[in-house]
């Protein structure tokens, strides 16, 4: 399987402007620039893309290690946070955190917690990022309430 994207950027470093495109088209020609990239401007950048993508694969692959235990989640909400540093020798992502809230029936939090992180290690996101990885993770043992972001997954 293969994913693909794709980037144009036109003009310098400080004044220019690019566009991101992805196979899906979820994304397409979103602009990006330097003020979205490194001045906190409103805009994507490449960290808020891998956030996102590490929060997925996360999900995904705990939805993965609880079912091998027959433990189906109501929920599982993750948020990802990317941390971008200027080394001596230049910019680099130098932690990932994430922040787990799962409910999951039957689940005990001992089990959980090693389910965890046993998916912050077969995360293929994980595997990918060459930085420091972190999990806080909480098993929500009352029940879930849909956020409005989410609202399209309650029954």
């Amino acid at each position: 399987m293969k994913r693909t994207a794709s980037a144009v950027w036109s003009g310098r470093l400080r004044d220019g402007q690019g566009k991101i495109t992805t196979q899906s088209t979820i994304l397409i020609n979103t602009p990006y620039n330097f003020g979205t990239c490194l001045e906190n401007e409103p805009g994507t950048n490449p960290e808020e893309l891998i956030a996102a993508a590490h929060a997925v694969c996360y999900n995904m692959a705990l939805a993965a290690q609880l079912g091998e235990w027959g433990l189906t989640p109501e929920r599982i909400e993750t948020s990802a946070a990317v941390t971008l540093n200027r080394l001596k020798d230049g910019f680099s992502i130098t932690e990932v955190h994430l922040d787990l809230v799962a409910s999951v029936p039957g689940a005990d939090r001992t089990t959980f917690a090693a389910l965890a992180n046993k998916a912050m290690t077969d995360c293929p996101v994980s595997r990918l990022l060459n930085t420091k990885l972190t999990l806080d993770a909480r098993l929500d043992t009352s029940r879930p309430k849909a956020s409005p972001a989410a609202s399209w997954l309650a029954p």
